[in-house]
């Protein structure tokens, strides 16, 4: 018997690491409050720690290990109940400007997350997570459609050269002025050729002049309503895919609210921050009376907008914008030639006939980036009757120019914006626009901590047949094979640590269905070595010599162990891509484990038997049963 010394080595260092990056699951996480800025270029300092502190103190919630982690402060609390305690606590008296979550830290060593050792992550059903309830703003809907209507109409009563004195929006509506009652009814019967399919028009006379009224019916109404919520649902699903949640849970409830729960995120500052976040871009020039404004009425046509990181005047831009957000198709952050932070912009093929439509008239002249954010103003008032804190929230949007260049040549559908104030707001923002626009706003309604979906004692459950299954596999096999029956469940110890371990990297989710993984490969694993174990037999029973016996066995039975388990590999594969939610994890589970078991059956079995034998100088008899 041979076992060469490089197999040994390669024992010891896959058992080493694997330790190590299992280690971190026996040290179980806490309950914590976060406290973010709200923009995401802005650095936390000690005095927001400090007068958060304070506020606890104050509020006599305990806490315990202040501390920064990254650009956010950590409180760790006791219990859930204290953690939302203290969470409403910092919400009301630390403002709008910064972002308090709920979250859990971790209490690994530090030694162990320097080497990138983190703990396995839990889905919904086992751990629970975070539950977020957004309301999308429908009036915003309603009137970002009726804006593109007013320009839709407008381009359709040019197009027929009637002149129209003015398009208001108004509640559900558009408002339209003319100079004559002809040049009214000639109108009408435009709009209702073009658009008529999803307007009620209403001819009428007011202080004004003749008036032609457009409502949107009641099946456009339910079409926007439908869109608003179904397009915030995928970019919402975008938006997490990018923050690399996995097992994440996004539907919808009733006709306005989106529910979102996110299992064991380790920054739920950020992932409330970017999934809230109604970030849009507008592509316009600058205009031309824009040298001389000061400040004051802009002419008609134009608008004035002030510098997101300058002070001075506000800038002049033209009322039409050349393209907005929706258009985009890609965007990376990085930096440019100064070292300064930079977005490259890929637009769509629309887009990009847009731009370049746009701008070959318009070398030499100035184009400007508008970021336009919708926010949310949250107040709180004392009730006087009851004495209960009113929540009170006022939906407000801020428009801030980011970028103002000359254009130096026709541009089209990839080119780049600059001015941002930070690497991480440039992050997010590129992170925001590849993700998709937001057909609407969405405010937070409701955020808590959230149990297992499957309840304790079906968790329970599922951990005591993994422990059960182990068991049983663990006497059967002492009982079966006697001494060859400890190495194959000291290799079978391993093959679970292995598994936990290249889990615990890969960053996957261990759901229900992933225990049932684990459990099947249990038994898999153990199954090669019963083939190589009844093998041995066989050879004994021959009269094969015991050494012989034992390289005749492990020789002879790893084509049918290589050939089943390859199939099952095949299998879990199919699974892992046709698959989704629980069926991948418990793809994932099974292949991870299919291959761990090929590694301890094959390799660490047979260098603990030859620990055991090889060094012996004459066997007579085997203990295998």
């Amino acid at each position: 018997m041979h076992y060469p010394a490089w197999k040994y080595f390669l024992i010891v260092t896959v058992l080493i690491i694997s330790g190590l990056y299992a280690l971190p699951n026996l040290y179980p996480d806490e309950p914590a409050v976060q406290i973010t800025s709200a923009s995401a270029g802005t650095e936390l300092t000690d005095e927001v720690l400090n007068q958060s502190k304070q506020l606890l103190d104050q509020a006599g919630i305990a806490y315990h290990d202040p501390t920064f982690s990254e650009n956010s402060a950590l409180l760790r609390v006791e219990d859930g109940v204290a953690q939302r305690k203290a969470q409403e606590v910092l919400r009301q008296k630390l403002g709008n400007d910064y972002v308090v979550a709920l979250n859990l830290a971790q209490t690994t060593p530090d030694w162990l997350r320097s080497i990138g050792a983190k703990p396995l992550k839990l889905g919904l059903d086992l751990r629970g997570g975070v539950r977020f309830v957004l309301e999308v703003d429908m009036d915003k809907a309603l009137e970002q459609r009726l804006k593109t209507a007013s320009n839709d109409v407008r381009s359709s009563l040019r197009g027929e050269r009637v002149p129209v004195k003015g398009i208001n929006v108004t509640n559900q509506g558009l408002l339209l002025h003319f100079k004559d009652t002809e040049l009214r009814d000639k109108a009408q019967r435009i709009i209702q050729r073009d658009q008529g399919n999803q307007f009620e028009m209403q001819a009428s006379m007011d202080d004004q002049g003749p008036a032609l009224r457009l409502q949107y019916n009641e099946a456009t109404l339910k079409e926007i309503n439908e869109y608003a919520v179904g397009q915030n649902l995928t970019t919402l699903r975008n938006r997490i895919a990018e923050l690399g949640v996995s097992e994440a849970l996004v539907q919808s409830q009733g006709s306005n609210r989106i529910v979102v729960e996110l299992p064991g995120v380790q920054d739920t500052a950020e992932a409330k921050r970017v999934l809230g976040r109604t970030a849009n871009l507008e592509f316009r020039l600058v205009a031309d009376e824009n040298a001389a404004y000061s400040g004051g009425i802009p002419p008609a046509g134009t608008e004035a907008f002030p510098y997101m990181s300058l002070d001075g005047p506000p800038s002049l831009l033209n009322r039409q914008p050349i393209l907005t957000g929706e258009k985009v198709q890609g965007a990376t952050s990085g930096l440019d030639e100064n070292g300064s932070p930079e977005v490259n912009i890929t637009l769509d093929t629309a887009g990009g006939k847009l731009m370049h439509n746009a701008t070959k008239n318009a070398v030499g002249k100035q184009m400007a980036v508008l970021f336009i954010e919708n926010k949310q103003k949250i107040s709180y008032d004392k009730d006087p009757e009851t004495g209960e804190t009113i929540e009170t929230r006022t939906p407000y949007s801020e428009t801030k120019i980011i970028s103002q260049a000359n254009i130096q040549a026709v541009l089209g559908s990839s080119f780049r914006i600059t001015g941002l104030d930070s690497n991480a707001e440039a992050g997010e923002l590129a992170l925001l626009l590849r993700s998709g626009a937001l057909a609407a706003p969405m405010y937070f309604v409701e955020e808590r901590t959230i149990g297992p979906s499957l309840g304790q004692k079906n968790i329970d459950d599922g951990l005591f047949s993994t422990k059960v299954g182990y068991l049983l596999v663990f006497l059967f096999m002492i009982v079966f094979y006697r001494l060859f029956g400890v190495i194959a469940n000291i290799a079978l110890a391993f093959n679970l640590v292995i598994m936990v371990a290249v889990l615990s990297i890969l960053g996957a989710s261990l759901t229900l269905p992933g225990i049932a993984g684990i459990v099947l490969t249990i038994g898999m694993a153990v199954d090669a070595n019963v083939l190589i174990f009844e093998r041995i037999r066989e050879e004994i029973a021959e009269g094969v010599r015991p050494k012989s016996a034992i390289v005749a066995g492990f020789d002879r039975a790893f084509s049918s162990i290589f050939d089943g388990n390859i199939t099952t590999l095949l299998v879990a594969i199919i699974l892992f891509s046709i698959g989704s939610g629980p069926i991948k994890g418990f793809a994932v589970t099974l292949a991870i484990g299919i291959l761990s078991s090929l590694f301890t059956a094959i390799i660490v079995t047979r260098a603990l038997v030859q620990l055991v034998y090889g060094n012996r100088k004459s066997v007579d008899k085997l203990s295998i049963g």
